[in-house]
């Protein structure tokens, strides 16, 4: 359905807003990190001369570069493992008859429902039995299942929703169960694939407790953490604190704006065929 002028001008207007509202804290943050150092909350916040000095000092007093490709290297593995293990979870749960989809759909949402903080104590006795302890697999190992059931029940919405009859023709043409997955539902499901990638990748590139609890070698840190000790650094020097910020901002900023263009292209390429 196409939009009137009108309607495409008051989206926009709309879009736009939206956009301004969530990006207020990135600005405010982004001018009190350009105030000099030992700058009160209570000075202005554009200063009168604004320095790149918290940046500088960020990179001086803690190895950042070292933090962020941590963090680049478990979000590079755990993510592409969460969108092929609640992919495929996702799909038997919706390739199940209707009786036995309605109750691995209770159990995943009791699943959801268990706080993360019970999961702790016995998680850490696991991989402290396996061998996982001070280890990347520590914080790899949950993607192996698909990293929460939330992730697997937007699947199983997306699979669910494609007509039974894309299924049987794939299987009449002699398709497996991996390659229906492959080549029929998961190209359908292309959203909620990119969905799912951008909530995994926040999640794990924020995640602070389970390199806390599991990591003790300070070169094996993630940046979350490294954040946490800049803070003990100087919990007063805010222009420090939000320069760190920033810089961990700037990762999953890209993935989303990265994301939302390569979906935008998509579209347009399907529409143009």
């Amino acid at each position: 359905m196409r939009l009137s002028p009108c309607s495409r001008l008051t989206l926009t207007l709309v879009r736009a807003l939206a956009a301004a509202i969530f990006g207020l804290p990135l600005l405010w943050a982004l001018l009190a990190a350009l105030r000099p150092a030992g700058t009160p909350l209570a000075a202005p916040l554009l200063a009168v001369r604004p320095t790149l000095d918290a940046f500088g000092r960020l990179f001086a007093v803690l190895p950042v570069w070292r933090f962020t490709a941590n963090s680049l290297l478990v979000a590079a593995i755990a993510v592409p493992l969460t969108l092929l293990t609640a992919s495929w979870a996702g799909f038997a749960m919706a390739r199940r008859p209707r009786p036995a989809q309605r109750r691995w759909v209770v159990v995943s949402l009791m699943a959801l429902m268990v706080p993360g903080v019970a999961l702790w104590p016995s998680r850490f006795l696991l991989y402290s039995r396996v061998g996982l302890i001070d280890t990347y697999g520590a914080l790899l190992a949950p993607a192996l299942m698909g990293s929460s059931p939330f992730y697997v029940l937007m699947f199983y919405r997306a699979f669910g929703r494609i007509p039974s009859a894309l299924y049987d023709a794939a299987r009449l043409d002699g398709a497996g169960v991996l390659a229906t997955w492959g080549r029929v539902a998961l190209p359908i499901a292309r959203p909620t694939a990119a969905a799912v990638a951008v909530l995994a990748f926040v999640a794990t590139w924020g995640d602070y407790l389970s390199p806390l609890l599991y990591l003790s070698d300070t070169r094996r840190y993630t940046l979350p953490v490294g954040l946490e000790l800049l803070r003990q650094l100087g919990r007063a020097d805010y222009p420090l604190l939000l320069a760190g910020a920033l810089w961990a901002t700037i990762a999953p900023l890209v993935v989303v704006v990265l994301t939302v263009l390569l979906l935008a292209l998509g579209e347009r390429r399907r529409a143009a065929h």
